[in-house]
């Protein structure tokens, strides 16, 4: 359907492809990967109106391929009075109601041929589309995602997370033979991120989807096409054998790669002897071998394995903190309530301790961003906060703690820094270097957005962090780089989150919405609760010893045991066959 080869392009200010190339073909459900900035939502552009941009290679699209798309920043128009069901079938009504209409002027006209043909391909758009069933599809769509409540529900009083489904079944139904989504489950509760999980795995067209989130990544795509470092990669397969790929490569090139080491250094152990000998023997032999030792060693150099898809630079975050406190309360919430159109939350009781790493876990519009923003203002009569503590604050908007106009380098000239030089040296850390501290915050991507707040939270030494959904947008690499910097904080930490990884690998328990309230649940009953309605039975066992191999695997490699990590990697192996 789709060909990219040898495509390269570039902005003014920076190279996003080199030579790039991949297909797109029938039946396949591709995961688009790579980290934040790397140029993913500009190639989907490109892919939908080639037309826009200069770029070298070839793009060949088959003339007769319709694409479907689903934005990552569409919302609901609030004024819209159009129902869900009229919503999605709004091109099937539509014809409909065509053709109704010129059966209609067909009673009364005298000259019926034009009508006729009109008539025909009318039926034939209609037809093409399957519009005998479009009324059972779309139930059969709204029943998978376990959304058949909302049928009748106006578009405009949808929470965003459902919208979004709406989007993708509208879409879906279009029949497009091939669907793009970029970043669909961005901010999706955990009901509807399985909802989103069965309509990518029921559809039957190829599907081509941006995202990070691994829960999907582990269970719907059958093709990885990953952009990292100007390059792509193919991997026809399931995310999880696609990074179980990458690990046996890093195994073979560490492995090459401390031989090479060894090899070099022996090299240089001959240069240094000739030179030596050089320094009172001036016989023209001596030189000879020594320029022809210098490039050889030049020679070793220059073929030294490079693997821009095995080795990805993770970013260095880190939560430090300027005013450690004793185990204390930090946040007290006592008899809160919150209502916008109806009551949201009621009578809801809680207080943090200094060291506490809570998760506020609840569905999608039931008030959970409205409580944190009002912990982070602290100017409600429910809500206390220690008066020794010092708060910050990500926003899942993220224009309400970042101003679009701002450079990236002017976003952090009051964050405390002494010079120039320690606010570059502190956004290199985040992926930030060289001119790129010039860009405006405007042009920067979602997942870049998302870092250069985490920056900030960072910069602050705060002793009390309020996350709103900080792993959105954010590529996989960040997402663990961010769990280990949440596992590392000695402060307190309130963080809503849909992203099940994040919550299990970090939290020490959660705060749950329950029947407009919240109540506190232990990690171990939330991770039983999670996985009796997501995995299979056996499946969190098996995950948590595929982690254990994988640890043990890192250790053998920085102690460059490679034979017992290639034993580790076969066990590794088998684990994966049975996820």
């Amino acid at each position: 359907m789709i060909k990219v080869d040898n495509l390269s392009f570039s902005f003014p200010q920076k190279e996003l492809y080199k030579n790039i190339s991949f297909t797109l073909e029938e039946a396949q459900h591709c995961a688009f990967i790579g980290t934040s900035g790397s140029g993913k939502s500009t190639l989907i552009d490109i892919l939908m109106d080639p037309e826009r941009y200069l770029y070298d290679g070839m793009l060949v699209i088959d003339p007769t391929c319709t694409i479907g798309f689903v934005s990552q920043f569409s919302q609901p128009d609030k004024s819209q009075e159009t129902t869900v069901f009229e919503y999605i079938g709004e091109k099937f009504i539509q014809i409909q109601n065509e053709i109704n209409s010129i059966l209609t002027e067909m009673e009364t006209a005298t000259d019926i041929d034009p009508l006729l043909e009109k008539y025909q391909l009318a039926l034939d758009a209609f037809d093409a589309m399957g519009g005998d069933d479009f009324e059972s599809n779309i139930n059969k769509k709204l029943n998978l995602a376990d959304l058949m409540r909302l049928k009748d529900v106006r578009v405009s009083d949808l929470s965003g997370g459902e919208f979004k489904l709406i989007q993708v079944m509208k879409e879906m139904l279009n029949y497009p033979d091939l669907m793009i989504m970029d970043e669909p489950d961005v901010f999706l509760d955990f009901e509807n991120l399985n909802a989103l999980k069965h309509l990518i795995n029921s559809h039957k067209g190829i599907l081509l989807v941006v995202t990070h989130n691994r829960y999907l990544l582990n269970h719907c795509f059958n093709k990885i096409i990953h952009l990292e470092n100007l390059e792509i990669q193919e991997f026809d397969g399931r995310y999880i054998e696609y990074n179980f790929s990458l690990l046996q490569t890093k195994i073979e090139l560490q492995e090459l790669a401390v031989a090479e080491e060894e090899e070099i250094k022996r090299n240089d152990n001959i240069i240094d002897n000739l030179r030596a000998i050089a320094t009172y023997n001036s016989e023209a032999s001596r030189g000879k071998a020594l320029k022809a030792r210098v490039k050889f060693q030049e020679r070793l150099e220059a073929r030294r394995i490079k693997a821009p898809f095995v080795d990805i630079k993770q970013p260095d975050i880190s939560f430090g903190v300027d005013n450690e406190m004793e185990d204390t309360v930090v946040i007290n919430v006592n008899d809160y309530s919150i209502a916008f159109d109806e009551l949201l939350l009621e009578n809801v009781n809680f207080e943090i301790k200094s060291t506490d790493k809570v998760a506020l876990i609840g569905p999608n519009g039931t008030g959970k961003t409205t409580l944190l923003r009002e912990i982070f203002k602290n100017n409600h009569d429910s809500i206390e906060i220690n008066a020794e503590v010092k708060v910050a604050y990500l926003s899942q908007l993220q224009g309400e703690m970042l101003k679009d106009s701002n450079t990236i380098l002017e976003e952090f000239i009051d964050a405390g820094f002494a010079t120039y030089d320690e606010i570059r040296s502190h956004l290199s850390n985040y992926g930030f270097e060289g001119e790129m501290v010039n860009q405006k915050i405007e042009s920067l991507s979602g997942g870049e957005k998302n870092m250069l707040q985490l920056a900030k939270v960072s910069a602050s030494k705060a002793n009390v962090l309020l996350l709103d959904e900080p792993t959105s947008h954010l590529d996989t690499y960040t997402q663990i780089a961010l769990e280990k910097a949440i596992g590392d904080y000695q402060g307190a930490i309130l963080m809503i989150s849909h992203d099940f990884y994040s919550v299990v690998n970090g939290m020490d328990y959660v705060l749950i919405i329950d029947d407009k309230t919240i109540r506190k649940m232990s990690m171990r009953k939330f991770r039983k609760m999670i996985y009796a309605s997501h995995f299979d039975r056996d499946y969190l066992e098996m995950e948590q010893q595929k982690k254990s191999v994988e640890t043990k695997i890192e250790v053998a490699l920085k102690n460059t045991d490679f034979e017992l990590a290639k034993v580790l990697v076969e066990e590794l192996e088998e684990l994966i066959k049975l996820l």
